[in-house]
């Protein structure tokens, strides 16, 4: 295709995606980029080659294909016929977060001419990442986001403990600071001193479904669960599937890979089936209650699909929300459009939930990091 062609067609490109964000579609950037290489795949010599290439980038929900239908046949269909007249479309510049070091090919055209109107947007690579759904990335996505989740901290809620510490106003008397201050003015207690109850975060304790329904956002999951081990001081971390598997050693080590490594030989039932309310139970019985959960801020990240009766799922969620400071429950599937908690397992569960959350992206991860600071 010639110069004058490529121009040509990026303006109807451009043209068709403005169309349909008028028409009450939302399309972001990164789909508008994908349509662009469909394009480029399919070619634009046939009217079937375009309409798949854009209802396969650019429409992400069922009610939208009447709508896009509707703006495909005015745009393209029109513009094939003469019948719609060509405007001007603004320049739009795409500025790439790249590496200080990367190569950048020449800029062909040179400087803008000043013609027109001039857009500038900047499309990067690890924002697009951060918010797609983990289920829907390639293996090279999945690494990327893994790289990305190591910078990952979490900064719990703090409680308050015995010990205590120097107070800046006054508080409870501190006879020991007073005395000792005291001895170096001649005996004379010039300065009274005092204290009050320190703080220290509260016990974070992670349960990650390791289930076959959870596979595609286990793998994922695992890494968070990781992260936040090494991030922080006081994190308990276990595997649910068949059975209960604790992962807090395994999880432990700095190295990645490793760590991932370990809790893979750890947990022999990894995408197996599950019961959610008996691998409560185990954890209520022989950790929580007695002491792991008290205070502390639960985490299960889960479906809520449990092969178990919903009875004993309400009862142990029922004995941890007693115990524990907080609850949060992240579910992957929360995000989906038309999304309802009506698995037996979520259902049962849910009146025992404090915060129940997203957990499908690394985007949905950082706000679950903000949920926990409160």
């Amino acid at each position: 295709m010639s110069a004058a062609g490529g121009h040509t067609l990026d303006r109807h490109l451009v043209g068709f995606v403005d169309v349909l964000r008028r028409a009450g579609i939302a399309v972001p950037l990164g789909s508008t980029l994908d349509f662009g290489r469909a394009l480029v795949e399919v070619g634009t010599g046939t009217r079937s080659g375009v309409y798949w290439a854009g209802r396969a980038t650019l429409v992400r929900r069922p009610e939208d294909l009447a709508t896009y239908d509707e703006a495909f046949e005015r745009h393209w269909m029109g513009a094939a016929a003469g019948s719609v007249t060509a405007t001007e479309q603004p320049t739009i510049t795409l500025l790439l977060d790249v590496p200080e070091d990367a190569d950048l090919p020449p800029d062909e055209d040179g400087a803008s001419d000043g013609d027109g109107d001039h857009i500038s947007v900047r499309w990067s690579r690890t924002e697009v990442l951060a918010s797609r759904d983990f289920a829907d990335c390639t293996e090279e996505e999945l690494a990327e986001l893994h790289d990305l989740m190591r910078g990952l901290r979490l900064f719990g809620a703090t409680r308050r403990c015995r010990r205590l510490r120097p107070a800046l106003h006054r508080g409870r008397p501190d006879l020991r600071r007073t005395v000792r201050a005291a001895l170096r003015t001649g005996g004379e207690p010039l300065h009274r001193a005092f204290s009050e109850p320190g703080v220290r975060p509260r016990r974070l304790v992670l349960l990650l479904d390791v289930s076959g329904s959870m596979e595609p956002y286990a793998r994922a999951l695992i890494r968070f669960l990781h992260a936040a081990t090494v991030g922080r001081r006081d994190v308990e971390a276990f595997a649910l599937g068949t059975r209960l598997t604790r992962l807090t050693r395994e999880l432990s080590t700095r190295d990645p890979d490793a760590a991932l490594s370990r809790a893979a030989v750890a947990v022999t039932d990894w995408s197996g089936g599950t019961r959610l309310g008996d691998g409560l139970r185990a954890f209520n019985d022989k950790w929580g209650v007695p002491g792991m959960a008290r205070g502390a801020t639960v985490v299960i990240l889960s479906d809520g699909w449990d092969r178990g009766e919903p009875s004993i799922m309400e009862e142990q969620m029922g004995r941890l929300h007693r115990v524990a400071h907080q609850v949060v429950w992240v579910n992957p599937l929360k995000a989906s459009p038309g999304y309802a908690p009506i698995a037996r397992g979520m259902a049962a569960a849910l009146p025992h939930v404090d915060r129940f959350v997203e957990g499908h992206s690394l985007d949905s991860l950082r706000s679950l990091a903000r949920v926990l600071a409160d």
